[in-house]
């Protein structure tokens, strides 16, 4: 679905009798036929096989359009773990700090290349795979000069159990394992100078098959592996996630390794690779996407000991784990960084959220006028989140809202949770007081 546009200033045309028709200054007029130019018409004859080949989306040499150039960001240079969230961004979202903004939008435009090389269509022989290899995978997509190079390409599977008589069903729906992403090195001297540092970038995508539609919803939370090993501070057994995006991460099958094993395993050997020199891991999603990417970074930091600083870029993200996962999430030192609708109904699922009674309160003036018995308010929460329904929000959260551009026309719930209406709303958004910027455009692509 496309993004409705209202433009500011609309266009209105004249009447056909009262438009001017630029004339040409001629010299001379010749009644003579023009002789063809057999140079132009072999460049004519060369743009026509050029057009054909972009229209044939079964040719592995085709090159795509690439999007409008976005101006080179700002040289990030000693600062670069501020803006990678070392102090949790403190100062730099309201207002919005612009190289921020820039480096967001950057890493929004490596989720919508996994959306581009995604091929949809059940009845295509590559049905849920990538359509582009991955030495040509961001120029194809749309993505052009990063400076970054796909080194790993990423598949999840679901855990769900097909019965026997599901081998018979369409592709669509019996399609267990789907390429979800890649892992991105930056290999640019003149990028990894401006950037400060060498990244390696985790892109995942959202929902697009029908087992992952069925896994987003078995929402009921479950414990990591070995979680009941580590408890919480108040004698609570361990975190717990969301059981289907557990099963999308750690499920595989004879064929297919798991997601987490594929990204432990690159990981590794890039750190093993890259490790003398400052280094970040930097893992960006959208929708299932960035709950995958929220499991990943608590991952890598649980697995590697040392690990360069990790961080998350997240886009309507859903809610993942409980309050003892945003706690040793926070422990371990991952930063999180969600970008958030409040219109975007999918970043209020999965169950609901309460609020905790050994978090900073002191200055919370409603919450001081109505809970007033801390130990029965503690006790409340205790037999509530035993429910497996209660989830924690993780991270620092920058809030937008589709109702603050002039150039959404409307409410529309899918439009408020499609990746370009976030590119979108961060290109736009100025501060709390000041929502929208003017110069912002529609980041169609």
């Amino acid at each position: 679905m496309s993004l409705s546009m209202r433009n500011v200033r609309p266009c209105t045309q004249l009447p056909a009798a009262q438009r001017r028709v630029p004339q040409r200054c001629c010299s001379t007029v010749s009644t003579q036929p023009a002789r063809p130019n057999s140079k132009k018409l072999t460049e004519s004859v060369q743009q026509v096989k050029i057009l054909e080949r972009l229209l044939d989306p079964i040719d592995d040499t085709t090159p795509t359009v690439p999007y409008r150039f976005m101006p080179r960001p700002a040289k990030l240079g000693k600062k670069w773990k501020e803006y990678q969230g070392i102090s949790n961004w403190d100062g730099l979202l309201d207002p919005l700090d612009d190289n921020l903004r820039s480096e967001i939008l950057r890493y929004g435009k490596f989720v919508e290349a996994t959306y581009n090389s995604f091929d949809f269509d059940p009845s295509s022989p590559s049905y849920a795979t990538s359509m582009f290899p991955r030495s040509s995978l961001f120029e194809r997509a749309g993505l052009p000069e990063t400076g970054y190079r796909v080194t790993k390409n990423l598949r999840a599977t679901s855990g769900i159990q097909l019965p026997s008589w599901i081998e018979k069903a369409p592709r669509w729906v019996a399609t267990q394992s789907s390429w979800i992403g890649y892992v991105a090195v930056c290999q640019d001297r003149a990028e990894i100078a401006r950037l400060g540092r060498r990244d390696v970038v985790i892109a995942y995508r959202g929902t697009a098959t029908c087992l992952e539609w069925l896994e987003n919803l078995r929402a009921t939370l479950t414990h990591l592996p070995n979680a009941c090993s580590d408890f919480g501070p108040d004698g609570s057994c361990g975190p717990m996630v969301e059981s289907g995006f557990l099963s999308l991460y750690t499920s595989g099958t004879a064929s297919s390794p798991s997601l987490q094993q594929m990204v432990l395993e690159e990981i590794s050997r890039l750190i093993q690779t890259y490790g003398d020199e400052p280094l970040s891991l930097t893992i960006t999603g959208h929708s299932l996407g960035a709950a995958l990417a929220t499991l990943t970074a608590y991952d890598i930091k649980t697995t590697f000991k040392r690990s360069p600083l990790v961080t998350v870029i997240s886009f309507g993200g859903p809610r993942v784990g409980n309050r003892i996962f945003r706690q040793h999430l926070e422990k371990q030192g991952a930063k999180v960084l969600r970008i958030v609708n409040s219109d975007d109904l999918i970043t209020k699922v999965p169950g609901f959220v309460i609020k905790d009674v050994d978090e900073n309160k002191e200055d919370d003036v409603s919450y001081k006028r109505y809970v007033n018995v801390p130990d029965l308010t503690s006790w409340i929460q205790k037999r509530v989140e035993d429910t497996q329904w209660v989830y924690a929000e993780v991270g620092r959260e920058l809030r937008l809202s589709s109702r603050d551009s002039p150039y959404l026309n409307g409410f529309n719930v899918a439009t408020c949770h499609e990746l370009k209406t976030y590119l979108h709303l961060v290109d736009g958004f100025v501060s709390s007081t000041c929502p929208f910027r003017a110069s912002a455009k529609m980041m169609m692509g």
